[in-house]
């Protein structure tokens, strides 16, 4: 009796783990893209670089408040031997030194810069392009995030079409075996057509076998992707594919040079850059500010000061600058010329992308035409095959020849109406308007 509730227990835990193993979590393609913007790594060091820049540019407008110190001292002082002169008569005098062990000291001076040559309005504008083309970066960031969970959930629902047709055509595959087994005993069919069918049985198995690694790789990619439990199996969204739309479909690369978040980083990397000459120049021009201060003094016996204020105008010029910033002057304007010719560079690639994504669009419409045509075809030929059979008219090779085209033409099928949606996407992306097909501005 002990016996039978070990089994029982030990027959619910296997269960129960099974389950756990084959957890499953439905998402539709907006929902995964979304959340690998929430949990991918590579989106949060972009926003984590975005509030790097933020806290840059609020650090350079500090420098526009004046600077505030204080300062106080307390010494206690050695007995020194010290010898006070006096000139209230023509020759010198000698007089008694004071008792002096300590010194009280307190200070607070203030700074305000007035004109740095326009460093400091420059260091904003730079700091500030910075933060915009750090921005931009991070949106760029997302858009090819949400690209790769695309891929990945256009390959997993190519991977699953492509299992499930296989599932039916073993089954198939398997009764056509069964039958011929049978035609085999009773001497209807030779030997060799039953071998035939299970070589073609062999096929489909290795063929099945394969879909559903690549089916559980890709699962897994995503899964990863999206910071989901390695066990989960993805289900995918069959609407995102039977009801989907494409609307403004790009006919130029007019909307990527608009819309592309990678060349907007550089635009505003170009406007900092532009900017820092300036602020290298600056150098050339002498520094203004105004400075006040606060002293209080006692040194015990000799000398007490209190409330001794002072205010006036600063003035600096370093001379050698006229000498020494040229060069500071040059890397500034060499560090511009590499950013606008990264600009051109990104520009005309920018153009070939778009040409290759517009290319790569229009011969996935094509291929869906034809593989919708060659279902009907395959699905046609292998009626008229297997009739023909029926009727000894066609022999064993036409009938499982005829089989496998119609498997090729299903398959084929399933994987290109998706490539249509994948290349389409892909073509948003490179025109840089996937942000508005998923609200990426308001992530």
């Amino acid at each position: 009796m002990k016996a039978n509730y070990l089994i029982l227990f030990g027959v619910l835990f296997l269960g129960i783990t099974s389950a756990e193993a084959q957890k499953k979590k439905s998402l539709t393609l907006d929902e995964a893209i979304h959340l690998a913007w929430e949990k991918s790594n590579e989106v949060n060091l972009a926003n984590a670089k975005v509030t790097t820049k933020k806290f840059e540019l609020q650090s350079v407008k500090n420098h526009r408040y004046p600077d505030l110190k204080a300062s106080a001292q307390y010494q206690r002082l050695t007995k020194a031997k010290i010898n006070l002169k006096s000139n209230s008569s023509d020759s010198e005098s000698d007089t008694k030194a004071p008792n002096v062990d300590q010194l009280v000291l307190g200070q607070i001076t203030a700074n305000l810069p007035v004109f740095s040559g326009f460093k400091l309005n420059n260091s904003i504008k730079v700091s500030d392009n910075l933060l915009q083309a750090e921005t931009a970066n991070a949106l760029q960031t997302k858009e090819e995030t949400a690209m790769k969970v695309i891929d990945y959930y256009v390959a997993l629902y190519q991977a699953e079409k492509t299992v499930e047709l296989l599932n039916e055509n073993y089954k198939s595959a398997e009764q056509r075996v069964k039958d011929f087994t049978e035609l085999e005993k009773n001497e209807i069919v030779p030997k060799n057509d039953l071998l035939k069918t299970q070589l073609q049985l062999s096929k489909v198995q290795l063929s099945l076998d394969k879909a559903n690694s690549d089916l559980n790789v890709v699962n897994y990619e995503l899964a990863s992707l999206l910071k989901l439990d390695p066990n989960t199996k993805i289900v995918v969204s069959e609407s995102d594919f039977s009801t989907f739309e494409m609307n403004n479909i790009p006919a130029n690369e007019n909307p990527a040079l608009e819309n592309r978040k990678d060349l907007e980083a550089l635009r505003y990397q170009e406007k900092a850059s532009l900017a820092n000459i300036k602020v290298a120049r600056s150098s050339y021009y002498p520094s203004l500010a105004l400075i006040g201060g606060y002293t209080t003094l006692d040194l015990k016996n000799v000398v007490n000061v209190q409330n001794a204020m002072n205010f006036g105008i600063g003035l600096s010029y370093n001379i050698s600058d006229i000498f020494k910033n040229g060069t500071e002057v040059k890397i500034a304007k060499s560090k511009a010329a590499e950013i606008q010719n990264t600009e051109i560079m990104l520009t005309d690639h920018i153009k070939i992308q778009v040409q290759k994504a517009l290319e790569d669009y229009d011969l996935s419409v094509k291929q869906n035409q034809v593989y919708t045509q060659a279902v009907d075809q395959a699905t046609e030929n292998y009626r008229i095959i297997k009739d023909k059979y029926d009727n000894g008219l066609a022999d064993t090779n036409d009938l499982l020849e005829a089989d496998v085209e119609q498997l090729s033409a299903k398959i084929n099928k399933a994987v290109t109406k998706t490539n249509v949606i994948q290349k389409y996407y892909n073509l948003l992306a490179v025109t840089g308007q996937l942000n508005q097909t998923f609200n990426l501005s308001k992530i």
